[in-house]
């Protein structure tokens, strides 16, 4: 004795209604095909994130050692009492200052040298940027009485 099943009438094939659990699951199969989703939205942002980031470092890492024009010094438009001269890489190689002027004190941080240069009867720090040999700042040092507290 032969059974004919007919495919139309199992149970396999019959649809399920919108509310019906997943058997040993406490979820629809709706709520299941929306969680792959944000699986598989997730797991892109996830990827694009890590992507952001390598490019990120990689940009930063490719700005190393490459100057911008935003971090050029002014030049100081006052005569310039202690001359420099620049090497072709733009570090300061010599420095000249005049014959009655004496180096006080000098400070190093990073690339920028500040000097105390005193001359006749002034006075005057100047700050120069050792990778462009050029004055980044002056201070003159006033003599005068002190200020009142």
């Amino acid at each position: 004795m032969t059974t004919t099943v007919d495919p139309e009438k199992s149970q396999a094939n019959t649809p399920r209604p919108a509310d019906e659990r997943i058997e040993g699951t406490v979820f629809t199969p709706r709520q299941v095909g929306m969680l792959k989703v944000a699986v598989v939205v997730m797991g892109v942002m996830l990827l694009a994130g890590l992507a952001a980031v390598i490019a990120g470092m990689i940009f930063q890492a490719s700005k190393v050692g490459k100057k911008s024009a935003a971090d050029a010094p002014a030049a100081a438009a006052a005569p310039d009492p202690v001359a420099m001269e620049p090497v072709a890489s733009g570090a300061l190689e010599a420095l000249s200052i005049p014959g009655d002027a004496q180096v006080v004190s000098m400070s190093l941080d990073g690339h920028f040298l500040a000097l105390h240069v005193r001359w006749r009867d002034d006075a005057e720090i100047v700050v120069v940027d050792m990778r462009t040999g050029k004055v980044v700042s002056r201070l003159n040092i006033d003599k005068g009485a002190p200020p009142a507290r």
